[in-house]
């Protein structure tokens, strides 16, 4: 078994994600993709514009790509294809509930640690402030709240709780199960994924119980940008208003009375990046080829090698939970002395990749390594750290 195991840590599949000499360590901002999907979105490009884009030749491979990508996303999640909704971003999901639900006078939703929350699942809940009272779930230096007291804030009034399922700045992952069995059958619970799908095994929407969840397919999923899914509960569906309607998502009847059509196409009006959903379904299977589970066993031994290495230099802080197991591959630290944003700058001059985020007002550099990813990668990191 530990033979398996250090065959799995040692595979070099950097050759099918070409970077010119760079260590690319910034994936949970946007991911490198595999060639054998920038090799699918040409042929795709090349067929479609070939057979005539608006053709009635082109309308079944485009309905059999689009039932391809859902059926994909739908084993990764454990939901049903048709749950399974096209949008460019995950920021595109986390709007249409927030914009989508109606809200009573006295109701209230719950959120997680304001400001050391992503914008992207903060700004449009702290927006509702003016149609119901948004509430905040305290937090400890990792992010982690008390379940405690999301009970106790939990009340017959309460419309939706809103958590990420790991944080972008800590790699904390939540204890969503728990949320799940806590907020069931009392109130809505929607997840943003962004940081899990892809990198997390065993990520499974009827195990966490929640009704909406957000992702995009160009972090962990490895697929190209503007490709985001939205994942809706068929049960929870009729909850949400679309924001947006037309031909794609509505029908006419009774010549002046619309209705909303099934889902999916309830929240896909106008979409057309079909060549995204080639991209971004090919990338799904590349990741399923390598079993999720084996990505996840990666990515902890990768992490660990940075932290740990970067750990044992003198003016080095690492932040986020020391358990492996709480934690996605994220590793976020400060070099005393040095400003974050210089750090960055100096290492991407030597052809090594990473970020700069924050944790609150506090910025940070962060390291996200993905399964391609390489140890001897790791220890280089380290030591051009070191030279700093």
């Amino acid at each position: 078994m530990i033979d398996i195991i250090m065959n799995l840590m040692s595979k070099d599949i950097s050759c099918d994600f070409p970077t010119s000499g760079k260590i690319y360590l910034n994936n949970a901002s946007v991911s490198l993709m595999p060639l054998e999907s920038i090799d699918a979105m040409k042929d795709f490009l090349l067929e479609y514009n070939s057979i005539g884009p608006d053709s009635i030749e082109s309308e079944p491979l485009i309905i059999e790509k689009l039932r391809s990508i859902r059926k994909t996303i739908s084993k990764i999640i454990n939901c049903q294809p048709d749950e399974v909704i096209l949008t460019q971003s995950t920021t595109d999901g986390i709007n249409i509930v927030a914009n989508g639900l109606s809200f009573l006078k006295n109701s209230n939703i719950i959120i997680r640690g304001l400001s050391h929350e992503h914008h992207a699942n903060f700004y449009p809940w702290l927006r509702l402030q003016n149609k119901t009272t948004v509430n905040s779930l305290s937090i400890d230096t990792h992010g982690f709240f008390d379940l405690a007291e999301l009970e106790k804030l939990l009340d017959e009034n309460t419309r939706i709780v809103a958590l990420s399922h790991a944080l972008y700045n800590t790699g904390a992952i939540m204890p969503v199960k728990k949320v799940g069995s806590i907020t069931q059958g009392k109130t809505l619970f929607f997840l943003d994924s962004a940081q899990t799908v892809g990198c997390i095994d065993d990520l499974d929407v009827n195990k966490i119980k929640c009704d909406f969840m957000s992702f995009n397919g160009s972090k962990w999923l490895c697929g190209p940008m503007g490709t985001g899914l939205f994942y809706c509960n068929r049960k929870s569906s009729d909850l949400l208003e679309p924001a947006n309607i037309g031909g794609e998502s509505a029908i006419i009847y009774e010549e002046s009375k619309l209705a909303f059509k099934e889902m999916p196409d309830k929240f896909q009006t106008g979409f057309r990046n079909y060549v995204g959903v080639v991209g971004l379904e090919s990338s799904a299977n590349y990741l399923l080829r390598f079993g999720l589970d084996n990505i996840r066993k990666k990515n902890q031994y990768l992490s660990k090698i940075l932290r740990d290495e970067l750990s044992k230099i003198r003016n080095v802080i690492v932040y986020g939970p020391p358990d492996p197991e709480m934690r996605t591959s994220i590793v976020s630290f400060t070099i005393e002395g040095y400003e974050a944003e210089n750090v960055v700058e100096k290492l991407e001059k030597q052809n090594i990749v990473l970020a700069v985020r924050e944790i609150s007002s506090k910025k940070i550099i962060r390291a996200s390594p993905h399964f391609f990813n390489s140890e001897s990668e790791m220890i280089k990191v380290v030591d051009v750290i070191k030279k700093l």
